[in-house]
């Protein structure tokens, strides 16, 4: 396990004293590690969850040729340039049967979507495109349509070509190829396909624990009475949310005092139960030693000045876990941990965040959740950053990342705008709920003009 400093040392122009962000995700990406036991779940309990191992198709998809559309499939080698095409109807196939009749050259089948395709036909014209006609037979039945008529479709020139509507032989996927792949992220469409596959259960990368607690003398929890100084907490149920969107397993240990006795006990009942641990508050300067003096205490931890606003103090390291397999102040770690599947029995990565509430989502979303998820196991890139141009001039100083709320519309003429929210102070948390995404203005990124044009963090399926 490498340590903090040799980490430090591969990066290029590291100073903990102004980190960039680009710096701060290069340096978590190698500091944590993806779990590595799994389980079993049915198709209902996997939605979010991430696959241990390739998803290997056991059929074909579609199973045979078929039909895209209803209307008539017949040879298209017979389509002429420039001339009409005139076929007999030999009968109907229908969606889940096989037709078993004989379709030869100027014949025709009527068929529906999804139907088998017979040998021999290998395009489908659909049924609004031709002119129907019928014939009556003067003696006896035609066994095309078992009755006195005969029916004759024209297909007009020109309007499709040999193999149109066509839905080939494993063209979505084929048997013994992978159908998804480890380390994808268990969609609803992904789950679709699997039922599709007949497959009722997958391997997936048990949950990842977290573990997170509010730290301060001056908030209180919900339920307490109100006191001068005090605020309520709000991180602890905004990380809850984060955490749970993300579908983690989450481990709620409230709020703790600046006591160092609280801290370690907390730290530790952390460590011995979680993956990870996420603290809000005790990481700014100024603020009471406590905090950090017990996270060098317990652990291997950076504390960082980071080139962003808001958010620009942060603490990430390791805590260890208590080498003696106790836990403090009576406190059992197998209320919190599953037996079968235990949590890295080393060292719990923590991530001190710091006490705003809206510097603790930014933080989160820009640099926490991307870790989280390599923790997962999960391969899934970022989100790509929307293009939008800016409603109103902003201010920026190159040096620095800035996320400002931002809420993007649509104009008149379809394309992206962007407006902020109004003040962007770290502790005006309805500005977060105002917005529907994070305006990224870049490092090397200077003041924007109206109409220029800014990348956009959106929060639909992040938070």
């Amino acid at each position: 396990m490498k340590t903090i400093d040799s980490i430090a040392q591969e990066l290029e122009g590291y100073d903990p004293q102004a980190l960039s962000a680009t710096t701060v995700n290069a340096f978590l990406s190698r500091l944590v590690e993806p779990v590595t036991a799994h389980e079993t779940v049915g198709i209902f309990q996997a939605l979010g969850r991430v696959l241990s191992q390739d998803v290997v198709s056991p059929i074909s998809v579609p199973p045979h040729d078929n039909s895209a559309m209803d209307g008539y499939a017949f040879d298209g080698s017979q389509l002429a340039a420039h001339a009409p095409l005139t076929l007999k109807v030999m009968g109907t196939a229908l969606a889940g049967k096989a037709w078993g009749g004989l379709v030869g050259p100027g014949q025709c089948l009527k068929i529906m979507t999804g139907a088998i395709l017979p040998t021999g036909l290998d395009t489908v014209v659909p049924q609004e495109f031709v002119a129907v006609r019928a014939e009556l037979v003067e003696a006896g039945t035609d066994p095309s349509t078992g009755s006195g008529r005969t029916e004759f479709i024209t297909i007009p020139p020109n309007i499709l070509q040999a193999g149109d509507n066509r839905r080939k032989l494993g063209e979505d996927l084929l048997q013994g190829h992978p159908a998804l792949q480890k380390g994808e992220l268990l969609t609803p469409a992904a789950l679709g396909l699997l039922a599709s596959l007949g497959i009722k259960q997958v391997s997936v990368w048990r949950r990842l624990r977290v573990a997170y607690f509010s730290t301060g003398d001056e908030i209180l929890s919900l339920g307490e009475a109100p006191r001068a100084g005090a605020v309520f907490d709000s991180n602890r149920y905004t990380v809850f949310g984060l955490l749970t969107r993300l579908g983690c397993e989450v481990i709620d240990l409230g709020v703790v005092r600046d006591e160092p006795a609280l801290l370690e006990a907390a730290f530790l009942r952390a460590a011995a139960a979680a993956d990870a641990i996420i603290t809000s508050g005790g990481v700014s300067v100024g603020e009471a030693d406590y905090t950090k003096a017990m996270m060098k205490k317990l652990g291997d931890v950076a504390f960082w000045k980071i080139a962003m606003r808001p958010g620009r103090p942060m603490a990430v390291g390791r805590i260890l876990k208590d080498k003696s397999g106790s836990s403090p102040r009576g406190i059992s770690v197998n209320s919190y941990n599953n037996n079968s599947n235990p949590a890295s029995s080393t060292a719990a990565v923590l991530f001190g965040l710091p006490g705003n509430p809206v510097a603790v989502m930014v933080t989160f979303l820009a640099f926490v959740r991307p870790a989280l998820l390599q923790m997962m196991g999960s391969t899934a890139k970022a989100p790509p950053l929307l293009k939008a141009r800016s409603l109103e001039p902003l201010r920026k100083k190159p040096g620095r990342t800035e996320y400002q709320r931002g809420t993007v519309s649509t104009a008149a003429d379809g394309s992206l705008h962007v407006k902020t929210t109004g003040n962007q102070g770290s502790g005006v948390l309805s500005s977060m709920v105002q917005a529907n995404g994070l305006i990224v203005l870049h490092h090397t990124q200077g003041d924007v003009a109206v109409g220029d044009e800014v990348d956009v963090m959106m929060f639909d399926g992040v938070i």
